[in-house]
């Protein structure tokens, strides 16, 4: 198959001198329209029957001064963001209606970006991408059928930079709390001969991080070459970086954190992640008549990194025999990664008839060992850089899918997506438990869409869509429940009303999706902080959503959402001191009942912005089981954003002035953790809690000059 993708790649690059002999100019619109087209197929329009929010860079920039994605989409209903370090850059979470990063289908122009084998998204790895993001949908629910791994909680589509056809720069510089600093510069060509553009971004972010120690330095780049025609769009894409973080996903016990919620539990120099990530994308798109277009996309990314991590008086057993028993030893364990895809697409539309028809086929391979690479005592023989535990993964992900958008009468507007996919994981070897891991699995998925939207009036309409959706196992539950753990299965249902006029535009939805086999989190961490999971027989998540844009006055407008669920495992069973305990509903971790968003934007002309951005996320529960000592406040977090245009002449097109204030009261709050159970220290089992604090005031200045 990878051959396959090499020789389709050829036959782009071979066709595309063919193009260059049209000569027609494309105006804005034309190529604005062409590079929508790239992830058509995995995005929806607005009247469609899918709960989502749209972001555009508009949006974007009013706040990025460094954040990573998760926390620039933090006000979206139904969103909580948080991070390690605490200050949003670094390694940064993302969950939508409870479910966190591995149920978040995550694409890029079209290409999966979640990894195949452990589901997450490693935003730390795209350092400053959102300087070089178009836009972005997020899709709630199952959502339209996407290319990678299902989605349980929400997709996240987002699109690239789009042709600029006028050449121009922009130098952007931020500075802020914690020695926080990010440094880009972006360029474009424009049109060259009306046909080729090419583009780029380099960045530097650096952040000490709120907690100590926990510092962030990343390095990335984003280069395009395009080039368009009438009805053709070729893009050449390559981003990526190196990223080197100070871990902090132990956290601190409730001791530590009334003791000093900034300190750090690790005391060696070097305990980092350090990672390079770099992707190659191909697209082609070709308009071939009013009726037909199609589309390709090829994608190779290469991943290679490691952690380190200090350990003292050691067994021999653990490190594979490498070490004498009582040694300290400083260990590396690493990821060696080439992740294959390709896309391809066909478009047929036709009065009251739009049909999407595609197929992807990914290819995902990994190496996972572990280097010793210092020991006060090894064991004879040991040399510098042995490894003590070795496993090979591979994963192929075939799908296909057909999706029809059709208008059924002058007010009624059906939709049907219909998937298949097939997914193969093997893995063998030692894991870092020096444990034998053999896995040999093949899911078979059939995922059924169905909606409708329906006009009531040209400011109203009301829909509803039923999804059935099936998402495989991930490594590290394969790793912690062996044999015994199963695929999942989640119906969803959503019926939603949308309002739109000149001062109010409104969404408003319920959903409830009902789960066989859930994995959910049982609050517990691996050794390498990765949450485990566990299957449960029933469970549900049931919501209202509400999202409101309000035109107060010319200069005044409300932005508002709120989200209320009921988030519930149903008859859960533990065995805890040997006995087997029925705890009848309880609620699933990391599910908050309200989350609510407003935000006061105040714009007296078109050069200066303020708003005023209150985000409160209701209490929480670490684990599944109810307890007190695993709940989590709730929390009310206050921000203050403000940018100023400056206006200029001749050198520069514009100066931009931007500024953030995060948590404007200074209130200590924390919104993540973990919890496990000690049964090793007593004769009955204690909850042992771990919690990550986030910074309290800060501020993130900036300044962007676009030429």
């Amino acid at each position: 198959m990878k051959n396959y993708i090499l020789y389709l790649a050829l036959i782009v690059v071979a066709y595309s001198p063919l193009l260059a002999q049209k000569n027609q100019l494309q105006d804005s619109t034309q190529t604005q329209n062409l590079d929508e087209v790239l992830v058509k197929a995995v995005r929806v329009q607005p009247n469609a029957p899918i709960t989502h929010s749209n972001v555009t860079k508009k949006d974007i920039e009013k706040r990025n001064l460094g954040q990573d994605i998760p926390v620039l989409l933090n006000y979206l209903p139904s969103v909580v963001s948080s991070s390690d370090a605490g200050a949003g850059i670094g390694y940064t979470y993302l969950r939508v209606r409870g479910s966190d990063a591995t149920r978040v289908n995550v694409t890029i122009n079209g290409i999966p970006y979640n990894d195949a084998e452990s589901q997450g998204t490693f935003w730390v790895n795209l350092g400053d991408f959102a300087s070089s993001v178009e836009s972005l949908q997020l899709q709630r629910g199952v959502g339209t059928s996407t290319n990678g791994s299902g989605a349980f909680g929400a997709s996240l589509n987002i699109l690239t930079d789009a042709i600029s056809e006028k050449a121009g720069g922009q130098i952007a510089n931020s500075f802020g709390s914690f020695g926080t600093q990010k440094h880009s510069v972006k360029f474009s060509t424009g049109l060259i001969n009306n046909h080729f553009e090419f583009a780029g971004r380099l960045s530097k972010i650096y952040s000490d991080g709120y907690v100590d120690r926990a510092s962030t330095d990343l390095k990335s780049y984003f280069l395009q070459g395009n080039y368009v025609d009438d009805n053709t769009i070729v893009k050449a894409i390559t981003f990526g970086g190196k990223e080197k973080t100070y871990q902090a996903w132990y956290g601190l016990s409730k001791d530590q954190l009334e003791e000093d919620r900034t300190q750090n539990p690790y005391t060696y120099d070097n305990e980092t992640d350090n990672y390079w990530q770099d992707h190659y994308q191909l697209h082609w798109n070709e308009t071939l008549n009013a009726n037909w277009s199609t589309n390709i996309g090829l994608n190779y990314t290469r991943g290679k990194g490691y952690f380190e991590q200090f350990k003292d008086e050691r067994s021999a057993a653990d490190y594979n025999n490498l070490i004498n028993d009582d040694s300290d030893v400083i260990v590396r364990r690493w990821l060696d990664n080439h992740f294959y895809v390709a896309n391809a697409n066909v478009t047929y539309k036709k009065n009251n008839l739009e049909l999407i028809t595609g197929i992807s086929y990914s290819d995902y391979t990994n190496d996972h060992y572990g280097e010793i690479i210092w020991g006060s005592d090894l064991a004879s023989g040991t040399r510098v850089r042995d490894r003590y535990y070795l496993s090979i993964s591979d994963k192929s992900d075939f799908s296909i899918f057909s999706k029809a958008t059709f208008r059924m009468s002058e007010k009624l507007q059906a939709f049907a997506d219909l998937q298949a996919r097939f997914v193969h994981y093997t893995t063998t070897g030692l894991t870092s438990d020096i444990i034998p891991i053999d896995v040999d699995e093949r899911f078979d998925f059939f995922n059924p869409k169905l909606g409708f939207t329906h006009t009531l009036n040209p400011n109203n309409s009301i829909y509803a869509s039923y999804a059935r959706a099936h998402k495989e196992p991930n490594r590290n539950d394969f790793e912690s429940n062996a044999t015994d753990v199963k695929h999942e299965e989640l119906n969803d249902f959503e019926l939603g009303w949308r309002h739109e006029s000149n001062r109010l535009s409104l969404n408003a939805n319920v959903y409830y999706m009902q789960y066989n086999n859930q994995l959910v989190l049982t609050g517990a961490l691996d050794n390498v902080g990765e949450y485990l999971r566990e299957n449960v027989d029933k469970s549900y998540r049931l919501g209202l959503e509400l999202d409101a844009s309000i035109v107060l006055t010319e200069q005044l407008s409300l932005i508002s959402n709120l989200a209320l669920s009921k988030n519930k495992i149903q008859n859960l069973t533990i065995n805890r001191d040997g006995a087997v305990q029925n705890l009848g509903d309880t609620n699933i971790a990391f599910s908050p009942d309200v989350i609510t968003t407003n935000a006061l934007e105040y714009a007296p002309n078109t050069k200066f912005r303020a708003a005023l951005i209150g985000k409160y996320v209701g209490q929480q529960y670490l684990s599944n089981t109810d307890t007190e000592a695993s709940k989590l406040d709730s929390y009310f977090v206050t921000d203050f954003n403000l940018t100023y245009t400056l206006p200029v002449k001749n050198v520069f097109e514009s100066i931009v002035f931007t500024g953030m204030v995060n948590n404007l009261f200074d209130l200590e709050y924390v919104d993540r953790g973990y919890t496990y159970l000690d049964t090793w220290s007593g004769p009955t089992a204690t909850e042992i809690q771990g919690y990550y604090p986030q910074a309290t005031r800060n501020f993130l200045l900036g300044m962007t000059l676009t030429f």
